[in-house]
């Protein structure tokens, strides 16, 4: 081969080559996972997204591809987890390759240039070439030329531009299937949701890891309101809830029941672990109920309103956009700009509604990550010392047996044991514990 003809072609290489980067898609080292695509299941891995479709190489090699909105709701959160990071490294990858300010040589000035070089050398050189090296040669600088023609550059995503004030009649519209048991008032500064922290949906039933917590009212009431920002900020370094707010509420469900980060104060899944009933609650230290994943089990109450609002001043959506359509593809932090403004959606796969606080939030100082919390923060009110788990038990029946009064039933090592307990007007709370054996032991307390 000639000198000039590896030259040509070393020059298509290197021109071909160059936007190689800036497709969105993964090395082939992913792990196989399971996808669901128009109701069947399939197991691959992601390769890459063009457009609107998503490509995934099955384990048999088969590549296929299928529209986002094909995807299951959960399948859909995986995947655009995925384009969205992806999509933020290239534009790291653009803006390392071209900073800010540095001249870009476009493909078709490369184009031309190489085109340039070869005459010259052609012609410097004298050489004579073939019939069939000169198609050749025409057919590269084809292929070139429309190389060069659908090169894209990478754009990195910019900040969304959101609206600096939430009306507060928005905020009301997620709370008022809940005015019943949800008191609503706002001032200039917050949005504030007052609750007596009791769902009227059943609660316990599912829990397998269980610390002997029960769900008692809390007073979410007056300046121990929940408190949601009327005029939210995105933050420039958002905060992952992996390494933060491991300590008190992130969110608010539109039944006033608060929404604590998915992962405990140990670092764990708390749904995935067991810690969590069939509604994504459960109760901490202070047998205060509270969720863990965004309760979905609310969207078809909520229809085109949100399903619960963050604690920056934030909305939650369920699967579905706020006109109804299906969710589009969320970002890093699990959430999108939407028409002027940014919510956060929930899933049914981890992080579930929020991987960081997009808005900015105040941190109380006397908090220090990872157990950091959001203020203003409702406090809780408990009337006894904090339970143990409890290894092996698994909660099986949860019910009202009077006016402030319930039954917890577990079972543990295939025997059934009971939790009873009540409380007055007065705030004398009564416990009743009959364990395996039958025994039965009564405590109580008085709430200060």
């Amino acid at each position: 081969m000639s000198p000039l003809y590896s030259i040509f072609l070393i020059a298509i290489s290197l021109l071909l080559a160059r936007p190689a980067y800036a497709h969105v898609g993964e090395h082939r080292t992913e792990k196989n996972i399971r996808y669901t695509i128009d109701g069947k299941e399939v197991e691959g891995h992601f390769l890459m997204s063009h457009h609107d479709s998503v490509f995934v190489e099955l384990t048999n090699g088969v590549v296929i591809s299928a529209p986002l909105k094909h995807f299951s709701v959960s399948s859909r959160a995986d995947l655009s987890q995925k384009i969205a990071y992806l999509k933020q490294l290239n534009g790291e990858i653009n803006r390392e390759t071209h900073p800010a300010g540095t001249p870009q040589t476009s493909p078709a000035v490369l184009f031309r240039l190489s085109l340039t070089i070869l005459v010259v050398l052609l012609f410097k050189r004298n050489e004579t070439i073939s019939f069939t090296k000169l198609r050749t040669l025409a057919l590269g600088f084809v292929a070139l030329f429309y190389a060069c023609k659908t090169d894209e550059p990478t754009v990195p995503v910019p900040t969304p531009t959101v609206s600096t004030k939430t009306d507060p009649a928005f905020i009301e519209s997620t709370f008022s299937p809940f005015k019943a048991v949800v008191k609503t008032r706002y001032d200039d500064t917050y949005f504030y949701v007052e609750s007596d922290g009791m769902p009227t949906h059943n609660m316990m039933v599912g829990i397998t890891s269980w610390q002997q917590q029960v769900p008692i009212p809390q007073s979410y009431t007056g300046t121990n309101a929940w408190s949601i920002p009327l005029k939210p900020e995105l933050a420039a370094t958002p905060l992952s809830l992996k390494t933060n707010f491991m300590k008190g509420a992130v969110a608010i469900a539109p039944n006033g029941i608060p929404i604590f980060n998915p992962l405990n104060n140990r670092g764990e899944d708390a749904y995935a672990i067991g810690e969590l009933d069939k509604w994504g609650g459960h109760c901490g230290r202070a047998d205060d109920y509270h969720y863990h994943i965004a309760p979905l089990h609310f969207e078809s109450i909520a229809g085109s309103n949100p399903i619960a609002m963050a604690l920056d001043g934030y909305a939650i959506y369920g699967s579905k956009e706020p006109d109804g359509t299906s969710m589009q593809p969320l970002d890093e932090y699990h959430g999108h700009a939407y028409k002027s403004t940014y919510h956060y959606h929930a899933t049914t796969t981890y992080p579930y509604f929020m991987a960081a606080m997009r808005g900015k939030v105040t941190l109380d100082p006397a908090t220090p990550a990872p157990e950091n919390q959001i203020i203003p923060q409702a406090k809780t009110s408990p009337v006894r010392p904090a339970g143990d788990p409890l290894k092996g038990a698994s909660i099986t029946d949860f019910k009202a047996t009077g006016t402030n009064a319930y039954s917890l039933e577990y079972t543990l090592n295939s025997q059934k044991a009971y939790v009873n307990y009540s409380w007055d007007n007065a705030g004398t709370y009564t416990y009743t514990f009959i364990g395996t054996d039958g025994k039965s032991t009564t405590v109580k307390y008085t709430k200060k």
